[in-house]
């Protein structure tokens, strides 16, 4: 396991996202605010929140445990970033990168996960 969630590029990818999130609602409707907008930051936190979390637990069960939670952040997420689209919301091609991002993140993960299930149980 990496010496701190720091090391992860997971988490590096992740909290890139977080912040691209951040920056992209600034320009949603202000009837937003409290809607998509927050619910977007609040996933796209998680994210990045999970992996630290999980990783700083120091066993591998447990860090697989919050990457899945992590994953279905990013999966929440991506959904709302659709939605965002289709609504009009924030700048198209924004949006699009952002969700492109999510979609390499998710196969980070999913690589990730496999490794952490794949090692043989011992020492942790």
């Amino acid at each position: 396991m990496a010496n701190t969630y720091r090391d992860l590029l997971v988490w590096q990818k992740a909290k890139v996202i977080a912040i691209r999130v951040y920056r992209a609602t600034e320009s949603f409707p202000k009837s937003e605010v409290f809607g998509l907008c927050s619910q977007m930051r609040r996933a796209a936190v998680s994210v990045v929140s999970n992996i630290a979390e999980g990783q700083g637990r120091g066993s591998k069960p447990d860090f697989a445990n919050f990457l899945c939670m992590a994953r279905g952040s990013l999966l929440e997420l991506e959904t709302q970033l659709e939605i965002s689209r289709e609504l009009g919301f924030g700048k198209e091609a924004e949006l699009q990168d952002i969700e492109s991002d999510c979609y390499r993140l998710l196969g980070l993960l999913n690589r990730l996960l496999d490794t952490l299930r794949k090692k043989p149980l011992g020492r942790e």
